[in-house]
């Protein structure tokens, strides 16, 4: 059977890929090393900036045939790692297939923070730099309403705009692999993340980092996932050609979606330090967000303000973020038309692997079709 936990094919991106199972295929075959000897490009769909803040830039995805839905897609991805996993290569992109399928499609790019940046927090994206870029899809698209599309960390704070900001404009919401309750009581067995928050405040201190580094650096995971493959030191020397030959027996776009995965899982941005004290305390150690005790310049966020349509999507193999933490949602959403999916897939493999063609973008788009007219 195809596609089970580790692929036959070394150079192949699974369902049940999420980024240690990548980053573990990725430094044990060397691919590592042909990534930085080659060019991998991603993110080419056609796209201009139509709204910039500091580092956040709002892109316009370009069309080629007429928009068949008066209600634009912003997509939302999280601040810590570049946003071209939902436009990752041609034949493989969700930005392709939302286009192909009539949408009209923008990203909101959070950047690359600068020492400069070390003091923005989520109080600033979400209290302004969200209803700015907001503003100015609206006034490009001239559209009276959006669908808000967030993805993992980018999906916990398009959930919290839209509990800030539950107005008309917002006519739909579709949340992927978004942890809402970061410490339910049953994580299941993929809940390492949610065991790791219920015991760090014992030992690990988000100010430690802060203080060191200021911003918590771009190849922070990158680092790591070096370090644990030391060991692997002979294979330098044969990985290019161990990859040449692969790239012989399977298919180019198989072996380019597997470049362009490698590169994105250790492709890090600068996360601002303060935001990242908030993230860490807030979110994972004391885990306010379905207790409704986040509070942003005064606003509560509670979750049930939300009433606007909703399509909650989780990946039953996700380590980042576990069904549990996704599940919570449906009960703290006020939403009456709300459903949530989970597929067989990890944190990659959803937005990546097979799975993604066959089973999500084409849910996602059945989903929105009615609702986007």
């Amino acid at each position: 059977m195809a596609n089970r936990w580790a692929t036959a094919i070394p150079f192949e991106i699974s369902n049940y890929d999420n980024p240690e199972t990548i980053r573990f295929r990725k430094y044990a075959t060397g691919t590592h090393l042909v990534v930085h000897g080659i060019e991998v490009e991603a993110g080419l769909t056609p796209k201009e900036v139509v709204w910039q803040r500091g580092k956040a830039k709002l892109f316009h995805y370009e069309s080629t045939r007429e928009k068949k839905y008066p209600i634009p897609v912003l997509l939302v991805y999280a601040p810590i790692l570049r946003p071209y996993i939902l436009d990752l290569v041609p034949g493989n992109s969700f930005v392709e297939i939302l286009l192909r399928e009539g949408f009209d499609v923008y990203l909101l790019d959070w950047g690359n923070a600068g020492p400069e940046d070390r003091h923005l927090t989520f109080e600033d994206w979400i209290l302004d730099y969200m209803p700015e870029a907001v503003e100015g899809m609206l006034t490009d698209s001239t559209a009276e309403g959006l669908t808000l599309f967030g993805y993992c960390q980018g999906g916990t704070m398009s959930a919290v705009y839209a509990s800030l900001f539950p107005e008309e404009r917002l006519k739909n919401l579709v949340l992927l692999t978004t942890p809402t309750d970061f410490a339910p009581e049953d994580p299941g067995i993929f809940g390492l993340w949610t065991l790791w928050s219920r015991n760090s405040e014992n030992y690990f201190d988000p100010d430690s980092v802060v203080q060191a580094f200021g911003n918590v650096p771009e190849d922070f995971f990158k680092r790591v996932a070096e370090t644990q493959a030391s060991s692997l030191k002979p294979l330098p020397d044969f990985a290019g050609s161990y990859a040449k030959m692969w790239d012989r027996v399977m298919p180019e776009k198989t072996m380019t979606i597997w470049l362009a995965v490698s590169k994105w899982v250790d492709d890090g941005a600068p996360f601002p330090g303060e935001a990242f004290k908030q993230w860490i305390r807030d979110f994972y150690q004391q885990n306010k967000l379905p207790k409704g005790e986040i509070e942003l310049r005064g606003r509560r966020v509670d979750l049930s303000n939300i009433e606007c349509p909703l399509l909650n999507v989780a990946g039953s193999k996700d380590f980042i973020c576990p069904v549990a933490q996704a599940e919570a949602t449906m009960d703290l959403v006020g939403s009456q038309d709300k459903e949530f999916v989970v597929l067989d897939a990890g944190h990659v493999g959803l937005m990546a692997g097979p799975v993604a063609r066959e089973e999500l973008w084409p849910r996602v788009r059945d989903w929105l079709e009615p609702r986007s007219k």
